[in-house]
């Protein structure tokens, strides 16, 4: 193999390799930030990695919220699906709109029995319920045979929706 051959060989292997070494860092680092979401009831079930981080969500159990005297900063609370509830420990401040039996998503790990979450996002208004703890709730109470209003399990829906000229005009779900 002549000289010229062997340096466009040797540029083609780096150039490709190069290419294979950046694909497998974008894929490598999409995966680190994938948080996947677990219910309560998957959460008991110990379906969640240990010590890896995910999102977990559902409804804060009345009564259940307790801060530390000493720091007030350090909260204990507990989330449900209505058929599993699950202990959140919790060290930051809290969403203004935290409150007992409102719907939550978390962001942290499972370290025991006792999911340590590093961020708490709250609902947003009276009738939203974040999507996938709405799917979680819907889909169990299916498997009861128990069907619920559209209100209870509904997701935030924009309600308000331009027609052809532009004004918005206010729509009604009816069951």
């Amino acid at each position: 193999m002549n000289a010229v051959r062997r340096h466009k060989l040797i540029w083609v292997a780096a150039t490709l390799a190069g290419a294979i070494v950046a694909v497998v860092l974008v894929l490598y680092a999409i995966g680190q930030q994938t948080d996947y979401y677990f219910d309560p009831t998957a959460l008991a079930a110990g379906e969640a990695p240990q010590n890896k981080r995910i999102r977990a969500g559902g409804m804060v159990v009345a009564h259940s919220v307790r801060r530390d005297p000493a720091n007030e900063l350090k909260v204990q609370f507990a989330i449900t699906d209505f058929n599993a509830t699950v202990p959140v420990s919790y060290q930051g401040i809290l969403p203004d709109l935290f409150a007992e039996n409102s719907g939550i998503v978390a962001t942290g790990k499972m370290q025991g029995d006792t999911f340590v979450a590093s961020e708490v996002l709250a609902k947003h208004d009276e009738n939203y319920m974040p999507p996938q703890v709405a799917a979680s709730l819907k889909k169990q109470n299916a498997a009861k045979g128990i069907a619920p209003s559209s209100e209870t399990f509904s997701p935030a829906i924009p309600m308000n929706t331009p027609d052809k000229t532009g004004n918005h005009t206010t729509t009604t779900l009816i069951d």
